[in-house]
């Protein structure tokens, strides 16, 4: 991840909800211990088509399993109107005519009496698209009751997906539509470095990949830096052992059923930006490189796929017009290159970015003009979207997921869907996730954040759009298999499918001492309905622990003094606002006191308040000089950025500023700080910088 950061768009013609639903029939189903002879079986499916559009649908799938337990499952039907699936997820899901077959994923293999999964699809139809008549579970017809035993078959369905046979050549959107969901390798061998473990990250292995793969991802982006990994002009031959090891590891990603993507990485920033001043040897290099990555992979499996360039940028250009026609240059010659390589590379689906895979309008423009000159079938868009940049990095205020935030999405997404995906030009979202979470996950807070990747998730999905999930390592433990935030990611996987509901907020704040007061939070429902409210496996009485008045939820006094107990600082309850479809909504219940800030002297090098946070959290922090002007960084704007000018430390009990703070303060000029806190609280300071010095007193 370098550069700019784009920003995507798309629109979708709706006709409305088409609902069908087909209650299913109980299957004689599976896998039994070898002792036995005769398993019971039974299943229920209830699929519906929940949107329609001119030729596509999206449908849902829920199988519930009636029987005996199950480790791996098989779902088959028949389509009666010739109807063709596209992109599935949470199933692996292939097709034969008008025959489908859907089996498990990793996670999901086990299935337990009375169990239910779900699945989902895009679909394309013409003529009608009605639903399916009968559904058979491991080959025995559901019924939507347990039926007679059955003998086991034979041969037991896999327990992993088998690998994922690609669209014809030419349908490109059937192709990007199968990669959804998709997941970075990052900082692994884009890495500037000794090798690929250099930027923190274990060296890659098969069971990483395994483990990606079981978690619901059909496509994986390999970023490769080329940089220091071949030899000089005019050859620059690639490194032998890079190259094989790269072959390695798009080996095992293919042999799991991945579609793969490898590209050149940062090459963009250490060398290609040089094209301006020095284009001949920049482009022979360029081309050198595809040359050999052409060659090596000329006979790969089709699910390989090649990116010309990540992030493209130029240096000392003479501006846009320049940079078009150097990206333009570029990706012509990438797609000369590779297509005169003949074997699989004549077909092969190549990816072609935007400057700075932006999507601002001129950018996609530039990216159009390309496209339209090659008049190559096989040929996909990329862009990035790390959201609205003062939220995506929290700076100027931008701390929440308000109707700025979405609509910088609504705008990106649209944007990049009228000029490609309407034309049959599928879009990859390459990179997606919050600039923030360069430095860590809590740069936004965790329910602002969750509601930017559930409606994420919506619209990409919305939109038509293929999403890479960027991960550094930060997301996915590579050592443990495990995710480092398991709530982020299971809105992530949610939104693949659904929407869920959320809240204005996630934390309500309770005072420490003092009278107890009835509060309210506002429901996003996002076309669910609210189901109710949970503590843990307690459900909470409606009229008397809360209240519901249409978007409105209310706490009662009475409910919240119960669950904050003692009022100790911080949280005090954890409760579950659940809804008709999606996850639920955390919501902590907090007591608190308003923070308190002591003196201080340090140096700009090294300053720190102490504090008391009094179960309260830190959202955002103000700089004003006496006269009302902004002061530090960024100073067209009063509010600061989150981590890189300050930073709570909750354990250590102090806020820090930072030398990058002070480099831009007035020397001997007083800066009144106002912290906002979540409870709503602020408390001000004043810090005043001599030389390296600094004081610090309540303002």
């Amino acid at each position: 991840m370098a550069g700019l950061r784009g920003t995507l768009r798309r629109t979708r013609w709706r006709l409305g909800l088409v609902g069908t639903s087909v209650a299913a029939l109980l299957a004689g189903v599976g896998l039994i211990s070898a002792g036995a002879a005769h398993a019971a079986a039974g299943c229920r499916v209830v699929y519906s088509a929940p949107s329609q559009w001119p030729g596509g649908f999206t449908a849902n799938v829920d199988l519930t399993n009636l029987g005996d337990p199950l480790n791996g499952w098989r779902l088959t039907w028949t389509y009666p109107a010739g109807q063709r699936v596209a992109q599935a997820w949470n199933a692996n899901v292939t097709s034969s005519g008008n025959d489908v077959t859907a089996t498990n994923v990793g996670y999901n293999a086990a299935l337990g009496t009375n169990q239910t999964v779900s699945f989902g699809f895009n679909g394309s139809w013409s003529g009608s698209n009605p639903a399916p008549t009968s559904f058979a579970l491991n080959g025995v017809t559901c019924t939507g009751s347990v039926g007679p035993t059955t003998p086991p078959p034979t041969t037991p369905p896999p327990t992993t997906p088998p690998p994922t046979t690609p669209p014809p050549a030419g349908d490109a959107m059937a192709y990007v539509a199968a990669m959804q969901p998709g997941w970075n390798l990052g900082n692994t061998f884009d890495a500037v470095g000794a090798d690929e473990t250099a930027w923190g990250n274990p060296r890659v292995t098969a069971a990483q990949l395994d483990a990606i793969r079981a978690q619901g991802f059909n496509s994986i982006r390999i970023p490769v830096t080329w940089s220091n990994r071949h030899g000089p002009a005019p050859s620059y031959t690639i490194d032998a052992a890079w190259l094989n090891r790269i072959k390695e590891v798009v080996g095992w990603a293919l042999d799991d059923g991945f579609y793969v993507m490898i590209n050149l990485h940062h090459d963009s920033w250490q060398w290609i930006h040089e094209m301006p001043t020095n284009r001949t040897t920049v482009l022979n290099r360029y081309n050198a490189l595809w040359t050999q990555l052409a060659a090596a992979f000329r006979d790969a499996a089709p699910r390989l796929h090649f990116e010309s360039v990540n992030e493209p940028q130029f240096a000392n250009s003479s501006g846009d017009a320049q940079n078009a026609q150097l990206l333009h240059e570029l990706n012509v010659n990438f797609h000369r290159i590779v297509r005169a390589s003949g074997g699989n590379n004549a077909t092969r689906m190549l990816v072609l970015p935007t400057l700075h895979t932006s999507s601002e309008q001129a950018r996609i423009n530039e990216l159009t003009t390309t496209i339209n000159q090659l008049n190559d079938r096989n040929l996909i868009a990329t862009v990035h979207f790390y959201g609205y940049w003062p939220f995506s990095v929290n700076v100027a205020g931008g701390t929440r997921f308000d109707a700025t935030t979405q609509q910088d999405l609504v705008d990106s997404f649209d944007r990049v869907y009228n000029a490609f995906v309407a034309r049959r030009i599928p879009v990859i979202i390459g990179e997606y996730g919050l600039l923030g979470f360069d430095r860590h996950t809590g740069t936004i807070q965790q329910g602002e954040k969750l509601k930017f990747f559930e409606y994420f998730g919506y619209y990409a999905r919305h939109r038509q759009l293929t999403t890479q999930l960027w991960d550094n390592g930060q997301h996915f433990n590579r050592t443990t298999f495990q995710w480092r935030d398991a709530e982020l990611i299971n809105q992530i996987k949610s939104s693949w499918t659904t929407r869920s509901g959320t809240a204005s907020a996630d934390q309500v704040y309770v005072p420490r001492t003092g009278s107890i007061t009835a509060k309210s939070l506002t429901l996003n429902l996002n076309g669910t309905t609210f189901s109710g409210l949970r503590q843990g496996s307690t459900e909470l009485v409606r009229g008397t622990d809360y209240t519901v008045s249409g978007n409105q939820l209310t706490l009662t006094a009475s409910a919240l003094t119960r669950l904050v107990g003692s009022r100790a600082y911080g949280v005090n309850a954890t409760l579950q606002a659940r809804f008709s479809a999606g996850v639920p909504w955390r919501i902590d219940v907090i007591s608190h006191d308003p923070p308190v800030l002591s003196n201080a002297t340090g140096s700009t090098a090294s300053f720190a308040i102490p504090t008391q946070f009094r179960g309260d959290q830190l959202a955002t922090m103000e700089a004003k000089y006496a006269d009302g002007s902004n002061a530090g960084p960024h100073d067209w704007t009063p509010f600061k950025e989150f981590d890189v000018t300050f930073a709570p430390d909750y354990t250590g009990n102090r806020i820090t500023l930072t030398d990058t703070f002070f480099g831009e303060v007035r020397d001997g000029a007083p800066v009144t700080l106002t912290f906002h806190f979540w409870s709503g609280a602020r408390v001000t300071y004043r810090v005043t910088k001599s030389g390296g010095s600094v004081t610090g007193q309540l303002g």
